[in-house]
């Protein structure tokens, strides 16, 4: 959802489009239903995938047909028509989040995650070898690992590296972010 919006508001905000506001607009209404669902506390995946349904599907379909109606009252080669045929093409994708609770209504948050990963890109095609681009990448995969576990990386690591000269192989698997217990 947020890549449809954010063609839209690319429109919107450079004026190379009048009616992109209006997307805009019924696109605000989804984030506004899920800002009021994180306000619910302990809300449970079923409760979002009925309020979604209730609240967000009229909206869902009233976006739909607005698309379809100015898909083709716009020229098939304007950004306004490239962005709509974008949304639209991807249709399941974007409303699917109205039918499971455990959805976000973006992935914004895993693309914040892989940010820094794809920004250093160049700078890895450097890493002196394929074994060394390869060992950056195990490296990098324990951070991720470390950070979704909810540990410090450089704590982690510091133990990890300190305790692995001693560490028997057999008990390799005790090392790992979901597993391992500081020393």
């Amino acid at each position: 959802m947020a890549h449809a919006r954010r063609k839209f508001h690319e429109l919107h905000v450079t004026g190379k489009s009048l009616i992109a506001e209006q997307v805009l607009s019924l696109i605000q209404q989804f984030y506004q239903i899920e800002a009021e669902l994180r306000e619910i506390p302990d809300c449970t995946a079923e409760q979002r995938r009925q309020r979604r349904q209730q609240d967000g599907e009229p909206i869902m379909q009233q976006l739909y047909e607005w698309m379809k109606e100015h898909q083709f009252k716009v020229p098939s080669s304007s950004p306004t028509a490239k962005a709509i045929n974008y949304s639209l093409k991807r249709w399941q994708a974007l409303s699917r989040y109205l039918d499971d609770g455990n959805l976000p209504i973006d992935n914004n948050w895993i693309e914040n995650q892989m940010r820094p990963w794809a920004l250093g890109r160049k700078n890895w095609l450097f890493a002196g070898s394929l074994r060394s681009g390869q060992r950056a990448a195990n490296i990098m995969t324990l951070i991720q690992s470390a950070k979704l576990n909810g540990l410090d990386p450089y704590a982690y690591l510091t133990d990890v590296l300190t305790r692995l000269p001693t560490h028997k192989m057999k008990d390799i698997e005790e090392l790992l972010p979901h597993k391992w217990n500081p020393t």
